[in-house]
């Protein structure tokens, strides 16, 4: 079992910065390729970026790529989000997520470990 706990959400004004963490208990991190989703009001969980087991891959869904940048410490047990240049429409719930194998690709079906969810909040 791996344990996740996201932190960092909050309310910003459209241009502003965020730094998202998530945290993993349990079995050694290092063997778990992570995950980022948000799911807005009304609308389906939708992928945002994934991060390799040693973080040397990355992904990035079009809509936030160039303002997002994803990073893990092994050490420490976290994946991070930094998201910069943030617009009213990346208001949603965040959600990591980690799966058992080296690189899990984009799809939510991958993923068997979540976290509870950090709201953020864009105003305009």
């Amino acid at each position: 079992q791996v344990q996740l706990v996201e932190s960092g959400g909050g309310l910003v004004q459209a241009g502003g910065s965020l730094r998202l963490s998530c945290a993993a208990s349990g079995r050694p991190f290092s063997g778990y390729a992570m995950c980022w989703f948000r799911q807005a009001p009304g609308k389906e969980r939708e992928f945002v970026s994934a991060v390799s087991w040693n973080g040397a891959t990355t992904d990035y869904a079009d809509s936030v790529k160039g303002r997002f940048t994803v990073s893990r410490d092994n050490v420490k047990n976290t994946v991070n989000l930094q998201m910069d240049s943030l617009k009213p429409e990346d208001t949603a719930v965040y959600y990591c997520a980690a799966a058992g194998f080296l690189w899990a690709g984009k799809s939510s079906e991958n993923f068997s470990y979540w976290g509870q969810g950090t709201q953020v909040t864009v105003s305009s």
